[in-house]
């Protein structure tokens, strides 16, 4: 016999439970943050973003990418990154900055691999030169 969870839980062994469900991706997107605020190269696009802002945005886009219990509505990634004029190496940069904060919230590198095949389609929504 099957039983349906219901809409508003993650299903079982989902990225969003094997980064640890809530608490573990406030954890990532904290360490995150703070990867960006130390870096010259990539904090110049976001001095003039509200973090708290940003960090609330990205824990629910995150949920949502990792079948958590969330659905992301708000801006598409294009909307976002409209007249940012991110290059790819400071995209890839940014990449390596989220690697780095998974690293250092314990993610296995498993996880962070299939983290960021699930990111990668995306990539041309944010790269604009």
């Amino acid at each position: 016999m099957l039983i349906a969870l219901p809409a508003c839980q993650s299903s079982p062994n989902s990225l969003y439970q094997q980064v640890g469900e809530q608490a573990g991706l406030e954890k990532l997107v904290d360490a995150f943050i703070n990867q960006i605020g130390k870096d010259d190269v990539v904090f110049a696009y976001f001095k003039q973003t509200n973090v708290s802002h940003f960090r609330a945005g990205f824990i629910a886009h995150m949920c949502d990418v990792l079948d958590g219990p969330c659905t992301y509505e708000g801006d598409s990634m294009a909307q976002i990154h409209t007249g940012m004029q991110i290059n790819e190496h400071d995209f890839n940069h940014t990449v390596d900055l989220l690697i780095a904060a998974m690293s250092e919230t314990g993610i296995a590198h498993p996880i962070q691999n299939k983290i960021l095949a699930r990111l990668a389609p995306m990539r041309a929504q944010i790269i604009k030169i």
